[in-house]
C-alpha cells in the first residue's frame, strides 16, 4: 500500500453519482476516507480495493460499500487494464442503516455479490437510473435518485445472507428525534436523555453505528432539508434558515456554502435553471 497525495473529494449532502470508464493508472487515495458512504458497482473490467493487510479484486457484478472514515485505496492496477464502475457517495436516510450491514472484508470495507440474476439485474438497472436521475434535468432529481438508490439497497439486502448487524434501536430513535425536531434546535444532551443514554455513550454508539457524529448527522440533515426547501419552495433564505434550526441567516449561509460549495441563493438559481 503506497502512501500518496489524497484524492480530491467533496462530501455529498445527500447524493453524488458517477459512471466511470477507467484504464490503467486510475486510482483514488483518501487515508481517512470521507464523511459519506461510498457504493461502487463494477460494470466491467476489474477494480482493486486495498486495506491494511491486503486487497480484494472487484469483478463485474460485485458491489463494494465503504463506511465513512474508511481508507479509500482503490483503482485499476496495470495488470487489470480497465475498470468500468458506477458509484455513489451518499448520506443514507436513517431507515437505510439496517440495509448497510453487508459482509465485512475488513473493518469499514464490505462486499456483496448478487447470485440471483433477476435480482442482480434489477439492482443494477435501478442504480443506473439513480445516476441518470441525479445528473439529469428533472425538478426534484435528487429526491427521485435517492428513492431509486433505496430500492438498490433493498434488492441487495434480498441476497445478503448476513443481513445485519441491525442498527441499535436507541440510535435509530436518536436519529428520528433529531430529524423530527430540526426546527426546534435539538441538543445532543436532550437527545441522549430522550433515548436513555449518557452524552458520551450516545456519541460513541452513534459514530460506531453510522460512521459520523451526532453533530455531523444533525448539520447534514439541516442542510439537506434546506436544499429541498430552496429547490421546492419560494421561502426566503431567512425563513428557510429558521425552518431548519438556524437563528442567523448569515451563519446558515456560511454552513450551507461549506457543505454545498455554493451559497443558498446560487444553489436555488442553479436548481431552477439546470
Amino acid at each position: 500500500m503506497t502512501v500518496r497525495e489524497p484524492s480530491d473529494h467533496i462530501d455529498a449532502t445527500s447524493l453524488t453519482t458517477g459512471l466511470f470508464h477507467q484504464t490503467s493508472g486510475y486510482s483514488a487515495w483518501r487515508p481517512h476516507g470521507t464523511r459519506d458512504w461510498l457504493l461502487i458497482y463494477t460494470v466491467g473490467g476489474k477494480g482493486r480495493f486495498g486495506y491494511g493487510s491486503g486487497e480484494i479484486l472487484a469483478e463485474p457484478g460485485d458491489w463494494v460499500l465503504l463506511r465513512p472514515g474508511t481508507l479509500h485505496d482503490y483503482g485499476v492496477e496495470a495488470s487489470l487494464k480497465n475498470w468500468n464502475l458506477l458509484w455513489a457517495h451518499v448520506l443514507p436516510r436513517e431507515h437505510w442503516l439496517p440495509l448497510l450491514g453487508w459482509p465485512v472484508v475488513n473493518p469499514g470495507l464490505m462486499r456483496v455479490t448478487l447470485a440471483d440474476k433477476t435480482i442482480a439485474g434489477r439492482a443494477f438497472n435501478r442504480f443506473l437510473e439513480a445516476h441518470q436521475l441525479a445528473t439529469g434535468p428533472l425538478r426534484g432529481r435528487e429526491l427521485l435518485a435517492m428513492n431509486a438508490l433505496e430500492e438498490v439497497l433493498l434488492w441487495c439486502d434480498q441476497s445478503n445472507a448476513q443481513s445485519g448487524p441491525r442498527v441499535d434501536p436507541r440510535i435509530a430513535e436518536a436519529m428520528d428525534y433529531l430529524i423530527q425536531h430540526l426546527h426546534e434546535k435539538p441538543t445532543i444532551p436532550e437527545t441522549a436523555d430522550k433515548v436513555g443514554l449518557s452524552v458520551s455513550r450516545l456519541a460513541h454508539l452513534f459514530k460506531s453505528e453510522t460512521g459520523i457524529t451526532p453533530q455531523r448527522f444533525l448539520e447534514a440533515r439541516r442542510i439537506d432539508r434546506a436544499a429541498q426547501l430552496l429547490q421546492r419552495t419560494n421561502f426566503s433564505i431567512k425563513q428557510i434558515a429558521q425552518a431548519v434550526g438556524f437563528d442567523s441567516p448569515f451563519y446558515f449561509s456560511l454552513r450551507f456554502k461549506a457543505m454545498m460549495k455554493r451559497s443558498p441563493k446560487s444553489y436555488r438559481q442553479a436548481q431552477r435553471t439546470d
